[in-house]
């Protein structure tokens, strides 16, 4: 599972799928709906918040914006309730791990994005973080 700090209009389309997918589980971990993942490290920032699942719905509003941008057809209904949620701090640490890891993965995917992409020294973060100084985080699974 990988919950993006990154925008999500950097990935490409199997990444948005894939996404969009983990985001709706993620949901459902934080939800009670399920007994997998409870423990997965990605979900720890959005566990450290006032109302988990607020936050979840929140960042997978992004990611709808985002399919909707691009024409797909992804089913917002369902997505938890909104509700108001102060944006989410991460650190420039992190974000730029990720986009490291992200463009490998470009790299390999999806050529002519990365081409597009490659100069880029620090993408834009998804609209639900706000991004402050720090390395990368404890929770991450560094390869």
């Amino acid at each position: 599972m990988r919950l993006w700090t990154v925008h999500p209009k950097y990935l490409d389309a199997q990444g948005l799928v894939a996404l969009w997918r983990e985001s709706l589980l993620a949901q459902k971990v934080l939800q009670g709906q399920t007994r997998g993942y409870r423990a997965h490290p990605q979900l720890q920032r959005f566990k450290a918040t006032q109302d988990p699942v607020a936050a979840i719905a929140a960042y997978l509003w992004g990611v709808y914006q985002e399919s909707v941008r691009r024409g797909y057809n992804f089913d917002a209904a369902k997505i938890g309730e909104q509700r108001e949620i102060a944006e989410l701090e991460e650190t420039v640490g992190q974000l730029q791990y990720e986009w490291e890891h992200l463009k490998k993965k470009l790299a390999q995917r999806a050529p002519d994005l990365y081409a597009r992409c490659a100069d880029v020294d620090l993408p834009e973060a998804h609209p639900l973080f706000r991004i402050i100084e720090g390395g990368v985080r404890d929770w991450e699974k560094r390869r």
